[in-house]
Order: C-alpha cells, then structure tokens, then sequence
C-alpha cells in the first residue's frame, strides 16, 4: 500500500496551480502569447497551470518525509 501523500506536498501544489493559472490569465489577458507562441493558444492555458503544480508534486514527493513514530506514540 502506498504512503499517503503529506499536506506539504498537496499546500505546495495547490500554490503552484495557482501561481500558473494567474500567469495563464496574465498571458490572456494582456494577448501576448509570445511566451508559449508556437501552442495554440487553446493549449497555453492549461499548460502554464499544470506544468508548475506537477513539477512542484515531483519535488515535494521526492523531499524527505517527516518522520513518524508508531501510532500512538506522544512525542
């Protein structure tokens, strides 16, 4: 069975989803696509939002973990 995922990782990929999703909104709003130009533009959105939350979940998961006692242990 595989470890749950710490809150650390799922706090950092939430800030990163949002982080991208405002640079997204930035990109349509201002319409310079020139930062993803060769996508389509239907395709930049998404990407500027999922890549940094992904990329973020990598870096966490792959962090050392917080180490746990047995439960029931008081520390």
């Amino acid at each position: 069975m595989a470890a749950p995922v710490e809150a650390k990782v799922k706090a950092s990929t939430a800030g990163a989803f949002l982080a991208g999703l405002a640079v997204a909104v930035l990109n349509a709003v201002t319409a310079d696509s020139s930062l993803l130009g060769p996508l389509p533009s239907w395709a930049q959105a998404p990407l500027l939002a999922v890549v940094p939350a992904v990329l973020t979940w990598l870096a966490g998961y792959q962090a050392r973990h917080t180490p746990r006692g047995r439960y029931g242990d008081v520390e």
